[in-house]
């Protein structure tokens, strides 16, 4: 065994002070002392990420989806020989940012490349289903606003054709703020949005109605008109805890001005697969919801907005990315269920 003093030789030495050893050590930090090596940390009971490189199978072997349930690929649907009558659906929460704009954009355009005709209608004062569509509403004579609040206006006035085949917008500004007020004294004041879609209906075979963050008249005009709701919902825990009030507002509906409304779907928005709080969200509402809750399922990514600044639906916009075939799954599932033409 080698000695201590055969080890230090071997390393070169630095030029020290023979003279003041004791001074060096006072200065130094001194060292704890180890009573073996050091294990690895444990990890944290609260670790928010995992390898997702395997897929997730279940007891029969089967590939789960991030939903839980077994994996499941919707074909693409049969060409239509005609158009119409339109099947209305309203993209309904009251909570912002869960993805109601994104959703009615991508969604649309996803319908249209399967041979859809589709109507979009603005119906957020903000008018961003608008603006991430290219079209400057605040420029814009006639909005869905005039349709609401006017007489002499007809759809046809307004609707606007999008850079996408087949996708054709009603747009809408800081205008519609106002309509609530307007339209508190009218008769049957929750029908007129059913009033003005009229026209329409056999010219399209899916409309869509963005709604603004809220339950007030705006949106009960829109569940009214439509036929069908789409839940959008973050993968957060606070987006869940109004989704009960928002099913109490449909049923009320349902029940006293709109028999044929019914929930076509939540769809999970935002998802990150890596946080375990995205997981169990889903979990839970899966849980809740059951079949109620679509398949498919919006992963997070920055090609969404990036998509929005360039005014155009990610299946154009980045073609190939998987937040685009995620949107195409979700149109095919839409007509798998029956929830479209």
């Amino acid at each position: 065994m080698e000695t201590s003093e055969s080890l230090q030789s071997s390393v070169p030495s630095q030029p020290s002070q023979p003279s003041e050893p004791s001074h060096e050590r006072s200065n130094a930090v001194p060292r704890a002392r180890s009573a073996g090596p050091v294990p690895p940390a444990a990890p944290r009971a609260d670790a928010r990420e995992r390898d997702e490189s395997a897929p997730v199978r279940g007891a029969g072997g089967a590939a789960l989806g991030p939903t839980g349930r077994p994996l499941v690929e919707f074909p693409d649907p049969e060409p239509l020989t005609s158009h119409g009558p339109a099947r209305i659906i309203a993209m309904c929460n009251q909570k912002g940012g869960v993805g109601k704009t994104t959703t009615t954009i991508n969604l649309g355009a996803a319908l249209a490349e399967l041979g859809r005709k589709v109507l979009v209608i603005d119906f957020d004062p903000q008018g961003a289903l608008s603006v991430g569509l290219g079209v400057n509403a605040q420029e814009l004579d006639l909005t869905i606003y005039n349709l609401l609040v006017e007489r002499g206006h007809e759809i046809h006035e307004v609707i606007t054709p999008t850079s996408t085949p087949g996708l054709d917008l009603v747009p809408a500004n800081i205008d519609l703020s106002a309509a609530e007020v307007q339209l508190v004294g009218e008769v049957a004041r929750e029908m007129v949005l059913a009033r003005v879609l009229r026209p329409v209906l056999d010219e399209y075979d899916v409309i869509l109605i963005d709604c603004q963050p809220s339950l007030g008249l705006l949106t009960v005009n829109a569940l009214t008109a439509a036929h069908g709701v789409l839940i959008p919902l973050e993968c957060e825990f606070f987006a869940m805890r109004g989704v009960a009030l928002l099913i109490d507002t449909i049923d009320k509906i349902t029940d006293r001005l709109n028999p044929r409304l019914k929930v076509d779907g939540i769809l999970a928005t935002m998802y990150d697969s890596r946080t375990l709080h995205s997981r169990e969200v889903v979990r839970s509402v899966v849980d809740h919801f059951g079949d109620q809750v679509f398949h498919t399922v919006i992963s997070r990514t920055v090609k969404f907005p990036d998509a929005t600044l360039a005014a155009e639906p990610i299946t154009t916009y980045s073609s190939d990315h998987s937040g685009a075939n995620a949107y195409r799954q979700l149109a095919r599932e839409l007509i798998a269920r029956g929830d479209a033409a």
